[in-house]
C-alpha cells in the first residue's frame, strides 16, 4: 500500500495514465501499439509539469509545505528532487529522439502548460498565472490533456488533424477529462475562493457542478457510441462503456469521496483505466 501511495503522490501514476491514453489513441487511429519516443516525451513532460507547481512552492514558499496537500513532498524532499531531475533528463533525451513535426506540435501545448503553473507577470498585486483567468483553469486542463494524448500520435502518423475521426476523438477526450476534473474544482472550492479564482463550482454550486460532470460524461459516451459504430471499431465500444459506467459510479458513491486518494488515485485513475481497457479489448477482439 505504501508503494502505491508513493507511485500516486510522486505523480508517476498520472504520467503513466497520459502514456496509456496516448497508446489508446494509436489503437483508435487503426495502428498497432508502438513505443515511439513521443510516449516517453509525454511521460516525462507530464511527470515534470505535475511536480513543477510543487517545485515552485518548495523554492518560493516553504511554509506551505506544512499543508497536508504537500505532506509527501515535505517528508520526501530528496526523493522529490530526484524525480524532478529524472523527469528533466528523460524529457531532454526524448526530445532528441522525437520527430521534428511532433516537437513543433508540442511547443504551443507545452507553453500553455508551463504558463498554467508558472508566473506570467510579477505585479504589485502578486504573481499572475493563466489558471487565474476566470473559469479558464478547467478548460485548459481538458484542452491540454486531449491535445497532448491525441495530436502527437496523429502528427506522427501523418493523418490530417482536420479529419472527422480525429476531431471526434478530440471532442470525446475533452469531454471525458472535463468531467473528471470538475470534482477537483469542487474539492478546491474553499481554497479557490481564498485565492480569488473564479471557478464553475463557485458560481453554480457543488450539486450543479456534479450534474454538469455527469452530463459531460454522458455526452462523451453518446458521441463514442455513434463514432465507433460508424467506423466499425467495435472493440472500443465495450472499453468506453466500462470506462464511463465505472466513472459514473465513482461520482456517486459517497464512501469513495471520503478516501484520502479519491481524487489523485481514483479519479485520475479513470484515465489510466480507459487507456488500459482500450488496450485490453484491442487484443481480446483481435
Amino acid at each position: 500500500m505504501k508503494l502505491i501511495k508513493v507511485f500516486i503522490q510522486s505523480n508517476m501514476y498520472i504520467a503513466l495514465a497520459a502514456v496509456f491514453l496516448t497508446v489508446a489513441t494509436q489503437l483508435q487511429l487503426g495502428s498497432n501499439p508502438q513505443w515511439h519516443p513521443y510516449l516517453f516525451l509525454i511521460f516525462f513532460a507530464t511527470l515534470f509539469e505535475y511536480n513543477l507547481h510543487r517545485l515552485i512552492t518548495v523554492i518560493t514558499n516553504k511554509e506551505v509545505l506544512q499543508d497536508p496537500k504537500h505532506k509527501w513532498v515535505n517528508n520526501n524532499l530528496p526523493a522529490f528532487y530526484f524525480i524532478v531531475a529524472v523527469s528533466v533528463i528523460g524529457f531532454v533525451i526524448a526530445v532528441l529522439l522525437a520527430k521534428n513535426t511532433v516537437l513543433i506540435t508540442l511547443i504551443p501545448i507545452a507553453l500553455i502548460t508551463l504558463f498554467y503553473s508558472t508566473p506570467l507577470t510579477n505585479k504589485s498585486k502578486g504573481l499572475f498565472r493563466l489558471r487565474q483567468i476566470p473559469f479558464l483553469k478547467i478548460f485548459l486542463i481538458a484542452f491540454v490533456w486531449s491535445t497532448i494524448t491525441i495530436l502527437l500520435p496523429v502528427i506522427h502518423s501523418g493523418i490530417s488533424i482536420l479529419h472527422t475521426h480525429v476531431l471526434s476523438m478530440l471532442v470525446e477526450r475533452f469531454l471525458f477529462v472535463f468531467a473528471i476534473t470538475l470534482p477537483f474544482d469542487v474539492r478546491d472550492i474553499d481554497a479557490d475562493k481564498q485565492e480569488g479564482l473564479q471557478t464553475i463550482p463557485l458560481h453554480i454550486g457543488e450539486n450543479n457542478t456534479m450534474r454538469l460532470a455527469n452530463f459531460s460524461l454522458g455526452l462523451c459516451f453518446g458521441i463514442c457510441l455513434i463514432h465507433y459504430s460508424y467506423t466499425q471499431q467495435w472493440f472500443i465500444i465495450p472499453a468506453i462503456c466500462i470506462s464511463v459506467i465505472s466513472t459514473f459510479i465513482f461520482f456517486k458513491i459517497k464512501y469513495l469521496k471520503t478516501l484520502p486518494l479519491y481524487h489523485y488515485g481514483i479519479l485520475d485513475g479513470t484515465m489510466l483505466l480507459q487507456g488500459l481497457l482500450v488496450f485490453l479489448f484491442y487484443y481480446l477482439c483481435s
